[in-house]
Order: structure tokens, then sequence, then C-alpha cells
């Protein structure tokens, strides 16, 4: 059996079934190729599902605080199960409307693994076991990314689980280690710390997500151990081992060893790309550890080859990141002159209070010695609309510099930070100024207005809080 098509799609994650419905939206004859689940990590093992827990242990804690509101609840009632039922049936949900969304369009969707054995010829062995091979003008790559397993000594114990089996998890555990510092570590955490789990934190490095600002960082770590999460910085992991109860991490403190017991040590240090069963060099694509090389275009070093999403290097390992570049390849091999920029990229974490940013750090900015800088910062516990919902911890944080003040990093720690950010965004891609922020009339009471009230204070007027 043979078929021919114009674009071929290796993986069904957000790169590769946003690629197909562009592809197909512009009239080309399109496959994907998905050797699990539509929607790939993001939607089955990720972004989706630990939202739903997210918005599980966000209603759990605002449930217990009803009081200063007027509610008198008692013997509340919390079923772990229900909530996994709950988070199951929105991934089914959304993975069967991609499948509907792809089948709308006409695009041929294969369950099963892909091998290219040449830029135009490409071997799917089906679950069934049955091997077919179809021909194609254009290949697009979108084969993900894996976990990083460090050669820590206990990693194969059974209870040490990575971020996709805490979220298959049929109880919560009482106790919880998660080793690490970066966003997946930080959601997970937060989440079943949350949901009444005793949950510590301990990572390697003397800092958390390093990609994001340091001042922020450090206040969103006070707010997570104030809502009684542990965290242990620069206490690499030495050895995990069985005990009756459990398992037993030990780690190099600074105080000498450390010695912690939990029920569950959830690992999550960084992921990597993966090639699947790919052979890149028979093929000729260029690439090194960090992922594929590609240009602006998504073009691999082969004619006729494209990569998206966290297969590509510099690795980005964001969905949205992965959705534009998906278009643009499928829009490249349509034939319309389309660029991927990764200057402005915003990034958000799911902790409880967000946090998100866009632009450049204040420690970025500094490095690269920026003239006339100017921090314009407003808490949440000035705006009226976080007041009234009770929700104040954070701040908005506004970078700018020049002699016009043009916006270069917006950073929010807070209530519906992840929303907020898109301001931001739209500010530093567009090089507005802050005066312009300043002049633009936000609605009243909402939480933007903290963001209109971080720019006010780089223009030397605030107004509902005094100049820091």
């Amino acid at each position: 059996m043979s078929e021919n098509y114009q674009v071929t799609i290796i993986g069904g994650g957000p790169g590769g079934y946003l690629a197909a419905l562009r592809a197909a939206s512009l009239g080309l004859k399109t496959a994907v190729i998905e050797k699990e689940d539509l929607g790939g990590v993001c939607l089955n093992h990720g972004c989706i599902p630990t939202k739903v827990l997210t918005h599980g242990a966000s209603l759990y804690r605002r449930i217990h605080s009803a009081g200063e509101f007027g509610f008198e609840l008692q013997n509340i009632d919390f079923s772990f199960a229900r909530l996994q039922e709950k988070k199951k049936e929105v991934v089914e949900e959304l993975t069967g409307h991609i499948g509907e969304l792809l089948k709308n369009s006409k695009v041929d969707v294969f369950s099963g693994t892909a091998k290219a054995l040449t830029p135009n010829l490409v071997n799917i062995t089906l679950k069934t076991g049955e091997e077919i091979k179809i021909e194609t003008e254009n290949i697009i790559i979108a084969t993900g990314s894996e976990e990083i397993f460090p050669p820590t000594p206990g990693l194969d114990l059974p209870g040490v689980i990575t971020s996709w089996e805490a979220l298959a998890l049929e109880e919560l555990p009482e106790t919880m280690v998660v080793i690490g510092g970066g966003v997946i570590a930080l959601e997970m955490a937060s989440i079943f710390s949350g949901l009444g789990s005793k949950v510590t934190i301990v990572h390697r490095s003397e800092r958390l997500l390093r990609r994001m600002d340091l001042e922020m960082v450090r206040r969103l770590s006070a707010y997570l151990r104030k809502s009684g999460l542990q965290i242990m910085m620069n206490t690499p992991v030495k050895m995990i081992e069985e005990t009756e109860g459990g398992l037993k991490l030990t780690a190099s403190g600074r105080k000498g060893e450390e010695v912690i017991e939990a029920e569950k040590v959830l690992l999550s240090v960084g992921r990597k790309a993966t090639f699947g069963d790919l052979d890149l060099d028979a093929l000729g694509v260029k690439y090194d550890d960090g992922g594929i090389e590609v240009n602006s275009k998504m073009e691999t070093t082969v004619p006729g080859i494209y990569a998206v999403g966290d297969v590509t290097a510099p690795g980005y390992f964001l969905a949205h990141v992965a959705y534009h570049q998906g278009l643009v390849a499928a829009e490249n091999i349509a034939g319309i002159d389309t660029h991927f920029d990764g200057s402005v990229v915003p990034a958000c974490l799911f902790t409880d209070p967000e946090l998100a940013c866009v632009g450049l750090s204040e420690e970025e900015v500094k490095e690269k010695g920026f003239e006339n800088l100017q921090i314009g910062k407003f808490p949440f516990s000035a705006c009226g609309k976080a007041v009234t919902q009770n929700e104040v911890e954070g701040a908005v944080k506004i970078i700018a510099a020049g002699e016009e003040q043009k916006v270069i990093g917006v950073h929010i720690l807070g209530p519906h930070a992840s929303d907020l950010i898109q301001e931001g965004a739209l500010a530093v891609a567009r090089g507005a100024f802050a005066a312009e922020l300043a002049e633009l009339i936000h609605p009243h009471p909402t939480l933007s207005e903290s963001v209109w009230e971080a720019a006010m204070v780089i223009n030397k007027s605030p107004l509902h809080f005094g100049r820091r």
C-alpha cells in the first residue's frame, strides 16, 4: 500500500496537529502519524491535565477561606479520585475534539510509529503490526521531548515517579519529595501541596526558575513556603533507597548530609528533545543534544524536511511556541514566506499565585547595559479587584529603558498572571513605551489596572500606591 501526500507530519502534539490543520486549510494533502494519543505530552500528560488538578487545588484552598465571605462550611469532603476522573474527562473531550478537527479537515491520521527512509518516503508501523509506506513531498518532524533522568542511584525504585505517573495517581500521597526547580517541578509541588500532601522540593541549584526574573522568583518562593511547601536549595540528591514506609532520599545540604523520607519521590529535572524512531544521521539532518537545527522557516538542513516544537534547538519546551512553529512550517510548505520570531515569547508558571513573564528580566537588562533604566512596580494588595476577591499576593513589574522608556520586560506574580501577561507581550513585541501603557484606558475594577499602575510608576505619577 502506498499513498502520496504533500505533507507528512511525524508527531501529533501541539506543533504537529496545528501544522496539519494549517496545511489542510491551505489545500495540501496531509497526513499525521502519532504513536500514542493526539495532543502529545501537552494535552495528555502535561499542560491540560495539570491545569485541571491546579484548578482543583485552587478551589480546595479557597473553600477553606470562604468564611471571610460569610460561608459556614463544615465537614468538607474531598475525593482525589473524583478530581482525577474530571481530569480524564477533560483530556478525553479535548483529544476527541482534535480528532474531529483533523477528520473534518480531511487529514489522514495514522496510529503507529514512523521512520523516514528518505526525505520523500516514510515507513509506518501501525499499532496492528501492519507496515505501510507513504510517499510525501515534505516531512515535518514533531516528535517532542522526553524526561531527563540523571545518573542518581535509586531512580528505578517503585515510588519514584515522573509527572506522568503523578498525574495518574489513584490516591493522594501523604508525603512527597519533588526533585527539581523548574516549571514542572514547582507546578506539581504546588498542586500536591495545595491538595493536602506534605511536599518538599529538593533542588541542586542556588535558585529556582533560572529563566525568570530573580526578584519575582524570590517573592514566589516566599509565598510557596508560607503556604506550607518546604524548599531546600543547593541540595543535590546523592541516592534514593527503599524504606519500610516508602522511600528515603539522601542529599548533600548546606549543613551536611540531609535525609528525607516520603511516600513518593517525583523526578522533574528537565526535558530533552526526542527523535522517536528517526535516523537523523541517515537522513542527513543536522542536530545535537539540544535538538534539530532549524532556520526561521522551520527548515532543517535537508530540503523538504522541517522540524517544529520541543524537538528543535534551542529548546523552548512551550506548547504555544510549538503552535506557532507548526503554522510557520505549514505556510512555508504552501509557498507563503513566513518566519518564526522567538524573541518575544511569554512564559507562564501555574502555581498559586501564578508567575508570568515576557521580555528581559532585571538581571538580563543590567547585564546588557541598557541606559536610563526605569522599573515600575505595583502590588496587587493595592488593586481594588484583587482586594475584593482576596487575592492580594504578588505584583506587576514593568522594565523600561532608553530616553523614551520603551517597555523591554514585563513580569507578573499574582492572580491570573497567565492571562494578564499578554498585554505585556504586545507591548514588548511592538516596542511600546511605558507612557503609552499609562495612557491606555483600562477597565475598572479589574486586575489589568495593576499593569496600568505599574506603567504610571515609570512615568513618576503613581496613583493608588507610593513610588517604589
